[in-house]
């Protein structure tokens, strides 16, 4: 086995590394303040190549691995995970349309994905319903042939509304109302579709510069050739991008359990107290060496399960594995920061306290800590039911 990163990927980790603290990390505190989504340095990430990383040339992509996006999520969400959210679901996205999409939907709506010059979203989460996708009630009719009308709500979608939003991927009840088996269908909807309207955007505990919106669809009608995938197909298709987004969410955490390290070893060797440094005292040390051994372990189930996918073995207890731990990881190590840095970890301007309230979406988002439990059980060969 070798743990080493190529000279490429060391080299696209440095060069976002120094991009993202230089240029990222000194706004964090104020765009988590303020709530509004950058778009001027979202863009910035496209210049610098970061959107393009896991997509083919003739899309205007680096034609690089699924790993090496997860080495740019990491360093983004090292210096601010709302940021890197925002970018992972857009290339979540995206690439679900470049594996499953038409032709013609790749030419017309990748460019501008892949370039940073738009964003989108991808939308399964209703008001009743986030992971229990058989529970979704949003439902697309054939009204005439090759026409499609959907009317429904969806809940917590990260991207939609912003200045740059492009389209979003929204799964629909496509069987009719009388069959016991629901089938689906994933769409995607253009953003100026009429009948197609985003809410206003929630406010939140965390990931506060990030958009997040409902979305409303009130007879929004659709070409047949709005479909992604097969007719009937959208569910699978849509937890096939949930993985990726599952893969990319870990690096989102694990970036942040890294920053939380990072703040803590340094707070630790400069703050004062009783006659020297905080660092010099065992239960501080104690608390610092179990931040790195989780931040160590955590990196290491999530490098795996990127190397998996890149070398064509989607593993899914990999992926469950990699999610659980690393956003479980994420929390868990923000809070020991917080401890670690005292009273003003409990100021929002320290930015440990920020690491905490972002964090801690990522053990709900994209499949649920009890979720990813259940599907590792399952891949172990026992007996979990999914409907």
């Amino acid at each position: 086995m070798n743990f080493d990163l190529t000279p490429d990927q060391k080299a696209l980790q440095e060069r976002i590394r120094e991009f993202a603290q230089a240029e990222i990390a000194p706004l964090a505190e104020k765009l988590d303040r303020d709530a509004v989504f950058p778009t001027e340095l979202f863009t910035r990430l496209g210049d610098l190549g970061v959107m393009a990383i896991p997509f083919a040339e003739e899309h205007g992509g680096l034609g690089m691995g699924v790993f090496d996006a997860v080495l740019a999520i990491e360093e983004l969400a090292r210096a601010d995970q709302s940021i890197a959210v925002s970018a992972m679901v857009s290339i979540a996205t995206g690439m679900t349309v470049a594996r499953f999409g038409t032709e013609d939907q790749k030419r017309r709506w990748l460019p501008d994905i892949v370039a940073g010059r738009k964003i989108c979203s991808i939308a399964g989460t209703e008001p009743d319903a986030g992971s229990d996708t058989a529970g979704f009630k949003t439902r697309a009719t054939e009204i005439r042939s090759g026409v499609w009308s959907l009317t429904g709500e969806k809940a917590y979608i990260t991207n939609p509304g912003t200045d740059i939003s492009s389209f979003t991927l929204i799964l629909s009840v496509s069987s009719p109302r009388e069959e016991p088996r629901k089938q689906y269908t994933l769409f995607l909807v253009p953003n100026d579709t009429p009948g197609y309207t985003r809410g206003e955007k929630y406010r939140k505990m965390g990931w506060r510069s990030s958009d997040t919106r409902p979305l409303h669809l009130d007879d929004c009608q659709l070409p047949e050739t709005a479909i992604v995938g097969q007719k009937h197909g959208g569910r699978w298709v849509l937890h096939k991008g949930y993985q990726a987004a599952r893969l990319f969410l870990s690096a989102c955490s694990l970036g942040l359990a890294q920053a939380s390290l990072d703040h803590s070893i340094a707070y630790a060797k400069s703050r004062q107290a009783f006659g020297g440094s905080l660092g010099r005292l065992q239960l501080i040390q104690e608390m610092i060496a179990k931040m790195a051994l989780k931040v160590d372990s955590a990196r290491l189930v999530t490098y795996r399960a990127a190397w998996q996918v890149d070398e064509g073995r989607e593993d899914l207890m990999a992926l469950s594995m990699a999610k659980l731990h690393a956003t479980e990881t994420g929390s868990e190590v923000a809070n020991m920061a917080i401890q670690v840095h005292g009273g003003w970890g409990f100021m929002d301007d320290c930015p440990v306290s920020r690491y905490l309230r972002d964090n801690r979406i990522c053990t709900i988002g994209d499949g649920s800590s009890q979720i990813q439990t259940l599907l590792i059980a399952r891949e172990c060969g026992l007996d979990v039911t999914f409907n």
